[in-house]
């Protein structure tokens, strides 16, 4: 399991031109599922994300986590996070989860990261085309990748 996270001052989703997922102050994490993804991976993820210590407190020192700042998540499913670009110039994908098994554990991972935030997060739509609009802080950008 691999995502990308960035810490943002706002961000939304827009699918067919209709916004389907927006937050203030938080995170945005691009999430990208591999055939080996366990519920154990996802378990470990959501740990990770709501104990990451990347916002900054009243010394502008990056000491706080998501809670302490009481922000959102808005979470896309991406693939492409996946892309080997070693042979030739177009990506393969096939380290990238088939959709069938891919969705259920985005969704997974998606209910479970509300639990652990304790406020709904808000998702893309798997699967389809969208356009993220994001006004980055800092910017801060950091991937995770959970080992297999």
């Amino acid at each position: 399991m691999r995502v990308t996270l960035q810490r943002v001052k706002s961000a939304q989703v827009t699918v067919n031109e209709q916004v389907i997922g927006q937050i203030e102050t938080g995170l945005l994490l691009f999430v990208g599922i591999s055939p080996a993804d366990t519920e154990q991976q996802v378990d470990k993820m959501v740990h990770k994300i709501v104990s990451l210590r990347i916002f900054e407190d009243e010394n502008e020192k990056m000491n706080l986590n998501i809670h302490q700042i009481n922000g959102g998540i808005l979470s896309i499913s991406q693939f492409t996070l996946y892309a080997d670009t070693h042979k030739g110039n177009r990506p393969s994908f096939q380290d990238a989860a088939k959709p069938d098994l891919a969705e259920p554990l985005y969704n997974t991972f998606n209910q479970r990261l509300t639990v652990a935030l304790g406020q709904p997060v808000q998702v893309g739509k798997f699967g389809a085309n969208m356009q993220i609009t994001t006004l980055n802080d800092g910017p801060v950008t950091i991937n995770l990748e959970c080992e297999r």
